[in-house]
């Protein structure tokens, strides 16, 4: 059955204004994620609050954020840029922070309902913890959070009876379909496959950066697109699906659905099969992760069945695509190897990026590293932030 932190009840306010308008933190506000959100609060500006404002490293466009939304406070991340936002946002009454732990802090602000979790990678984990342990209800859309530290994430929601109402289209999708007190049987995780989803062992070794980020369904950012395009990021669901739903490793498939038509499914122990479809926004999932349990109007296109072709559905080739194999690897082993799994990526993922290395070696630099560095079922934070540190060291060293 799925974990107990996803329905525990939201908490009570002392004030009726608090429950009509929630305020937001968004962790990474620049990003894809959080600048569909921002949309979502601008539809729904008498319900929502953007309160905080984070982003690592885009000063431009969280200036300009800033001023459209007016939220009480923003975090630069990036220390360089924290003068240029200063004298960006120096007219108006917003507090201005900078750094890794800024972003712990502001999470734990009273006034904030929602922390939307949509920081990219690793750095998301410390401020998520802080949000929990300050027993603010997440929205989580960092993967990487439940792939790093998955046990110990879980742990503390349920210590802290906060919930996690996940973002990602295909988790939002299965939340949508659970039913209380009915058993899953299995997990239908689907994937439109990237845009390498027909090519050979053989094409794959001369694929560009530019073909890996011409994703065929989602506009995402660098580093997301090209885990699509090598399967990782559906290998990171997998994991995060484990740890949101509850199920073991072998109730989880991955279903090849180029279309993205069905965003997920989940079969009942009945053998009934109940499927989440929509066109491909993520403003749904955002939307629905802040109105649990209600539904809003969303403006944008709508589903229309009689213009739908084909609805087609294939196995995905872990030969072929790897990192889905190794992902499924570090599930099944448990511990610390899924933190491994994930900072080689990031490591091999960056370099990708930057020319340094091939599409294929990738996948090589995961497995080298999965294999070098020590094992350990220890679930402290300080295990996890030493593990990672380990790995990319190590990683690094195979470019």
């Amino acid at each position: 059955m799925y974990c107990a932190h996803l329905i525990v009840p939201l908490h009570s306010k002392t004030s009726f204004e608090r429950l009509m308008k929630k305020r937001i933190c968004i962790l990474g506000s620049t990003g894809s994620i959080g600048t569909q959100a921002l949309d979502v609060i601008g539809q729904h500006s008498d319900l929502y609050e953007a309160y905080v404002l984070t982003a690592y490293n885009n000063a431009d466009l969280l200036i300009e954020q800033a001023r459209q939304y007016n939220p009480a406070a923003v975090v630069i991340a990036k220390e360089e840029n924290y003068e240029k936002v200063k004298e960006g946002l120096e007219d108006l009454p917003i507090k201005v922070y900078t750094g890794a732990d800024a972003l712990c802090q502001v999470v734990q602000d009273d006034n904030v309902d929602i922390v939307l979790a949509s920081m990219v990678g690793f750095a998301g984990l410390e401020p998520t913890i802080a949000a929990i342990k300050a027993k603010k209800m997440i929205a989580l859309a960092n993967k990487e959070t439940l792939v790093v530290a998955g046990d110990l994430i879980t742990r503390l929601a349920n210590e802290n009876q906060v919930p996690i109402l996940p973002v990602d289209s295909e988790h939002s999708a299965i939340f949508q379909c659970l039913e209380p007190g009915n058993r899953i049987d299995k997990i239908l995780l689907t994937c439109s496959g990237g845009p390498f989803r027909h090519f050979t062992k053989e094409q794959l070794k001369t694929v560009t950066k530019a073909d890996a980020l011409a994703h065929p369904t989602w506009n995402m950012g660098a580093k997301i697109t090209i885990d699509s395009a090598t399967l990782m990021n559906k290998g990171f669901e997998v994991i995060e699906a484990k740890w949101l739903f509850g199920v073991k490793p072998e109730q989880i498939q991955v279903v090849v659905h180029p279309q993205s038509v069905i965003h997920s499914a989940v079969q009942f122990e009945d053998g009934a099969v109940k499927a989440q479809l929509g066109v491909p926004d993520m403003r749904l999932p955002i939307q629905y992760a802040f109105s649990y349990p209600r539904r809003l109007s969303l403006n944008g296109e709508r589903l229309d069945l009689f213009t739908l072709k084909d609805l087609t559905f294939e196995k995905p080739d872990t030969e072929r695509f790897r990192c889905l194999g190794l992902a499924y690897e570090a599930l099944r082993q448990g511990g610390n190897m899924p933190c491994i799994v994930n900072a080689a990526n990031e490591i091999a993922n960056r370099a990708f990026i930057d020319d340094r290395i091939g599409y294929e070696q990738i996948a090589d630099i995961i497995e080298q590293t999965m294999a070098k560095i020590s094992f350990t079922t220890d679930n402290a934070l300080e295990t996890y932030l030493q593990t990672d540190k380990e790995a990319r060291q190590y990683a690094s060293t195979l470019l």
